[in-house]
């Protein structure tokens, strides 16, 4: 089982080749291939490397799928004693992703 730790967007995710993950918005059309170079971390069967931070000659290959908007959240805010009461929504863009390969 292949898989690597990579940082983006200040989120570290864990992925797999052949699946499909949601990250913060990227700037790429649907259709282009993007490749991530901060790779933290890389496991291949029973051998396993760890960047300090980062390694540098594996690299990750993906392919953008759709830009997407996630889940609304709500942001309730009351100042006590001034009647004072304000409901604001928030939806963050997404990008979903197909990781093709780990290269390395």
């Amino acid at each position: 089982m292949t898989y690597a730790v990579i940082d983006v967007g200040g989120n570290q995710i864990i992925i797999e080749p052949g699946k499909f993950y949601d990250i913060n918005y990227v700037y790429a059309n649907p259709g282009d291939t993007i490749s991530f170079k901060r790779v933290l971390f890389f496991s291949k069967s029973n051998a396993y490397q760890i960047g300090t931070p980062c390694l540098e000659k594996i690299f990750v290959k993906a392919t953008v799928l759709k830009h997407l908007r996630g889940k609304k959240i709500k942001v309730f805010k009351v100042k006590p004693k001034k009647n004072n009461r304000i409901i604001k929504g928030h939806r963050q863009k997404l990008t979903r992703i197909f990781v093709e390969d780990i290269l390395y």
